[in-house]
């Protein structure tokens, strides 16, 4: 599973036989079955998770005890708690696969090793983190500025990967509605 992973590097950075070499060693392979919780709210996350197959989110129980669906990540990506697990601090969030998933995991002392001994890694990260940084402030501006219907049709234009494997009631927190207004929304499309 770590070609997935060194081919997107490679893509952007030149891979020396050292940071292959490193990318391999601090990182480990894990098939994990849907609806399994990898890092529990409460706790400090324990890994960073590159997503080679199947769809993960991040959500947090609000006042009232419902679910409520932060961020919905998909294949090829990285996924975790990030603030928390780079600082090491109690995160509010779960992370759950949604789908049976295959992923490569990095604890955080092997991302500490990655980014103190590989120029690549570290680069590769600041890319990462500045298209985090661009996609949530994208995010922010549509949850404010669009209608719950536009918000729907532009998930359906832009990630039709998670309409079709992600439940609905997930999709529908995601997007900061209901899941009777996704309904109504998605009748009012086919009709």
């Amino acid at each position: 599973m770590h070609h997935y992973l060194l081919k997107e590097i490679a893509e952007r950075e030149h891979l020396s036989d050292l940071d292959t070499e490193l990318c391999m060693k601090c990182s480990e392979s894990v098939s994990v079955l849907k609806n399994t919780i990898l890092e529990e709210a409460g706790k400090i996350p324990q890994y960073l998770y590159y997503i080679v197959s199947g769809f993960m989110r991040l959500f947090y129980y609000d006042e009232n005890g419902d679910e409520a669906t932060m961020h919905i990540n998909c294949p090829h990506g990285f996924f975790t708690a990030f603030s928390h697990f780079s600082n090491q601090s109690i995160s509010p969030v779960n992370v759950e696969c949604i789908t049976d998933c295959e992923l490569l995991r990095i604890s955080k002392p092997n991302y500490d090793i990655l980014m103190k001994e590989s120029v690549v890694w570290k680069d590769y990260s600041l890319f990462v983190l500045q298209e985090s940084m661009t996609y949530h402030e994208n995010r922010s501006k549509d949850l404010a500025t669009l209608t719950a219907d536009q918000r729907y049709r532009k998930m359906i234009e832009t990630h039709p990967e998670i309409i079709q494997n992600v439940p609905l009631q997930y999709i529908a927190s995601f997007l900061g509605m209901k899941p009777e207004s996704l309904s109504r929304i998605r009748r009012n499309l086919i009709t």
